[in-house]
């Protein structure tokens, strides 16, 4: 079931989220100590979830214009069945009703990264094309520790 989140969904995503990142030291990726992203989130009117309850979610913002995936996660547990996919795709569709298209950063050669991301309709946009929001959000996360591999910004219109 894809849903908008309610407030009482918010702490249970952090172990999501905790989770999903969790994946990334089979690539030899770790991140740096913090808070996760949906920490930071107060508002669940910026959060699409999977389930009740939930066992993934995608985190919404805005940048340059557009809608922004901020995160998306799900709970290893249940990788390949879909839920990303129903998840980015709600994203998509609350997307094509505010916005001309959905962007986000994410790992270049992670395998469930930006490849998941292109066979799902989303292309490399490139440097050149990133607006002042984006080319400040790839900063801060070089700044922070995020980009720890080659990072892409990606896009697909909607």
């Amino acid at each position: 079931m894809i849903r908008w989140a309610e407030v009482g969904d918010l702490a249970g995503l952090v172990g999501v989220e905790l989770a999903a990142d969790g994946m990334f030291a089979e690539v030899g990726i770790t991140f740096p100590a913090g808070t996760t992203m949906i920490e930071g989130c107060t508002e669940p009117g910026r959060v699409i979830v999977a389930g009740r309850p939930a066992v993934g979610f995608a985190m919404l913002g805005w940048v340059d214009g557009v809608v922004h995936l901020d995160q998306l996660a799900v709970r290893p547990e249940h990788g390949g069945r879909g839920v990303g996919s129903a998840l980015l795709e709600a994203v998509c569709e609350h997307a094509a009703a505010v916005s001309d298209a959905v962007t986000l950063t994410t790992f270049r050669d992670v395998p469930w990264n930006a490849p998941w991301y292109a066979r799902r309709g989303f292309a490399v946009l490139e440097g050149e094309r990133w607006g002042p929001e984006m080319a400040r959000l790839v900063a801060y996360e070089r700044e922070s520790g995020i980009a720890v591999e080659p990072r892409v910004v990606m896009r697909r219109d909607v």
